[in-house]
């Protein structure tokens, strides 16, 4: 019940705002993006700057958990808009997996999907060249439960190994961008937007090699996993990435809390959509925010706010009303 009532509150307090427009310009509304060396943060205070100008909600993009923690805290009302990996708002929409133990999250919907998440495999080791390689290493796979902790495991097991056959680190970015330095760790898996600037950092000042999901084991993962795509890193991504690396991809999503009022999420919508321009000149994630992009490949509902907006411009999406 207590939820319910924060989510509920907020929502009453937003329609207040519509109201009486005139008096909330200041209205805040947070924004849960990722750890501050990964693209989610980076890209969401961008998103934040354009949301404010173009509404009339004082966005705030703040560094969390990123996917499954944002989506919790649309649910807890902590949050009115958040980040989540696609795979992961299909865990939370399911019940299963990071979700499995909670159950069914469905306090959100979509307001569209943003840009390709590349599941990068990073090593300095020269004896690691493949993901078999990793079995008895130290690897980095993300927080427990996390988006990229299933990711892991879903490259893992397309290799025919398990969690069991590496020593697993629970890092974030940053800290598997110090392990990996230090010597601590022998490989790190970092699911976000390439470049990302963990990885740029390492890649400037050690050197680093990344390695490819490609071959018999992409066709194993994305047989077992459909929610996957094929996705090639170009070469010189990263200083001294001097050839294309093939790998996979999930899409990074925008959600917000489905008790949103309609106009409010379309407003959002649209100070994204439409100034894509002035973002991609801001940002190189925005290169791929285009409307297909925002509106396929999505099998959880849209808010309703976003479907008009969409719908404006000749897409239908589901809403699930």
């Amino acid at each position: 019940m207590k939820k319910m009532t924060r989510r509920k509150l907020c929502c009453l307090i937003i329609t207040l705002c519509l109201i009486t427009l005139s008096g909330c310009g200041s209205h805040r509304m947070m924004m849960g993006t990722g750890g501050t060396s990964g693209t989610y943060y980076a890209f969401g205070g961008v998103l934040a700057q354009y949301m404010k100008k173009y509404t009339d909600y004082g966005v705030t993009a703040v560094s969390t958990a990123a996917s499954k923690a944002n989506i919790q805290s649309i649910g807890d009302g902590d949050y009115q808009i958040g980040f989540t990996q696609s795979d992961v708002m299909n865990y939370a929409w399911e019940g299963s997996r990071a979700f499995e133990k909670d159950g069914p999250c469905r306090d959100f919907r979509v307001m569209g999907a943003l840009y390709a998440e590349t599941v990068q495999l990073i090593t300095m080791r020269d004896d690691i060249r493949s993901v078999s390689d990793l079995k008895g290493k130290s690897v980095s796979i993300g927080a427990p439960g996390s988006g990229v902790y299933f990711n892991a495991v879903d490259v893992l097991n397309g290799a025919g190994l398990t969690v069991d056959d590496i020593n697993p680190q629970y890092q974030s970015f940053d800290d598997s961008k110090e392990a990996l330095k230090d010597g601590q760790i022998d490989a790190a898996f970092i699911v976000a937007g390439a470049p990302t600037s963990a990885i740029t950092e390492l890649a400037t000042t050690n050197g680093v090699f990344l390695i490819p999901v490609d071959g018999k084991l992409r066709d194993n993962i994305m047989r077992e996993c459909p929610f996957y795509a094929p996705m090639e890193i170009p070469a010189n991504t990263y200083p001294g990435q001097n050839d294309k690396i093939d790998t996979i991809t999930i899409k990074a999503t925008l959600v917000v809390d489905a008790d949103i009022p309609e106009e409010v999420v379309y407003g959002l919508t649209a100070a994204v959509f439409d100034h894509t321009e002035e973002i991609r000149a801001e940002n190189a994630k925005g290169a791929e925010l285009s409307l297909e992009n925002a509106t396929t490949g999505i099998t959880v509902p849209f808010h309703p706010g976003a479907a008009r907006y969409y719908k404006e411009h000749g897409i239908t999406v589901e809403t699930g009303d």
